[in-house]
């Protein structure tokens, strides 16, 4: 689902809890070594997503959070922050071209460029942490 976030809302911010998990505690997030992205490079995105990023002549680029359910990949457009929120169940990571991931959830895709380390260990733990948070039979859904 893919949300404007760039006003505080109690409704915007119970959907996304639910739908991903609430954010990681500080212990957590220290033991996991993090659980942000470097700066992600947009090469190519969805009509939706990318009808917003040719708003401004900005470069375009996001990052990913990681939660216990899901990830959270954030980008801006003008003024505006914007969030796809993608439950682990429903993410699909493909390491396409050379030095491309494509993430995708429902209609909605955002390939990013992966020409750093950096980038791609940061790509290796979320697929670790997704393998590892899966639900494993229909019921735990």
């Amino acid at each position: 689902m893919l949300l404007n976030v760039s006003y505080s809302d109690k409704k915007i911010t119970k959907k996304i809890d639910e739908a991903v998990g609430k954010p990681f505690t500080l212990k957590e997030r220290f033991k996991m070594g993090g659980i942000g992205s470097p700066k992600l490079g947009i090469a190519k995105a969805s009509v939706e997503i990318y009808n917003l990023l040719i708003l401004d002549n900005n470069t375009n680029i996001c990052n990913i959070e990681m939660r216990p359910k899901g990830i959270i990949v954030g980008f801006r457009s003008l003024l505006e922050s914007y969030a796809l929120i993608i439950p682990y169940y429903k993410l699909t990571i493909y390491k396409g071209d050379f030095a491309v991931y494509s993430v995708h959830v429902d209609n909605h895709f955002i390939k990013v460029r992966s020409d750093t380390k950096a980038i791609q260990k940061f790509f290796k733990k979320l697929l670790d942490h997704k393998a590892d948070n899966l639900p494993t039979s229909i019921e735990d859904l």
